[in-house]
């Protein structure tokens, strides 16, 4: 992926207006790519978990939704709003593999795959999110699919239960609702309150301030081999959930927010 800079980034994707809600939850987990013994997750919720779970409220099937959040149809910015917590949780698991699933047809016409109890179960140590929060601000080209997520929102209605992860992390959604999106004046180093992709250079470090950097999933495809990853996006953030310090970075407002878009 080409790289550019953050003025850049931000110039291309700015909506005009955006809708903005919160998601919370007791747990979360969004697994990390890289391998390891201990399932490892993202500090910040990644934009195809947004996506995932926007078009989860929306009722869109699980591949369906990819070309409403692709790079130049979709504009959304992260602000954790709760400190960024971990801890390690052992979990005992069944495999899904082929070759561990039994097959039950009790009617001898529809028959379904399930894991076999009398399977040895797997233990895994799970880095689980503890408490996490993110607002978010999303806005969508396509006006029918903008105008279904803020009526969705707005009644809160979700027609899947919106969870941070893995389904059992069940997570709960406040609507703050519809906002104008305004430029910010960037003409000396401004608190932006989201993560502010691409702009390590750029970061004002603060006494008191802390920042930490992670590179994420940002847009997904799905092609003959299955679901594909087609951009990334490295992250500066705040784990503590409050503001960081940017210079040469033009920010968005949002309901009095300094906010950068991807």
């Amino acid at each position: 992926m080409s790289q550019q800079s953050p003025n850049s980034i931000e110039e291309s994707a700015r909506p005009e207006r955006c809708l903005s809600f919160t998601v919370r939850g007791p747990w979360g987990h969004f697994r990390r790519i890289e391998g390891n013994i201990v399932k490892q997750t993202y500090r910040v919720i990644p934009r195809t978990t947004v996506a995932g779970l926007i078009a989860a409220i929306l009722g869109i099937e699980r591949d369906g939704y990819y070309d409403h959040f692709a790079r130049d149809s979709s504009h959304i910015a992260i602000e954790p709003v709760a400190r960024l917590r971990t801890m390690k949780l052992p979990m005992n698991t069944l495999s899904t593999a082929s070759s561990d699933l039994s097959s039950l047809n009790p009617r001898g016409k529809i028959s379904i795959k399930l894991p076999n109890p009398s399977k040895p179960r797997q233990q895994h140590n799970y880095e689980v999110l503890v408490d996490p929060a993110y607002r978010i601000d999303i806005a969508l080209d396509d006006e029918k699919t903008y105008r279904r997520l803020r009526n969705r929102l707005d009644r809160g209605e979700s027609y899947y239960t919106p969870s941070l992860g893995l389904s059992e992390h069940l997570a709960s959604i406040e609507f703050h609702g519809e906002f104008d999106v305004t430029r910010s004046d960037s003409s000396k180093p401004v608190e932006i309150d989201s993560t502010v992709p691409g702009a390590v250079d750029s970061i004002q470090p603060q006494p008191g301030q802390r920042y930490q950097l992670e590179r994420t999933p940002a847009y997904m495809t799905r092609d003959d081999s299955g679901r594909t990853t087609t951009g990334f996006v490295s992250y500066a953030y705040n784990p503590d959930a409050g503001p960081l310090t940017v210079d040469d970075v033009e920010p968005s407002r949002v309901d009095g927010r300094a906010v950068v878009f991807t």
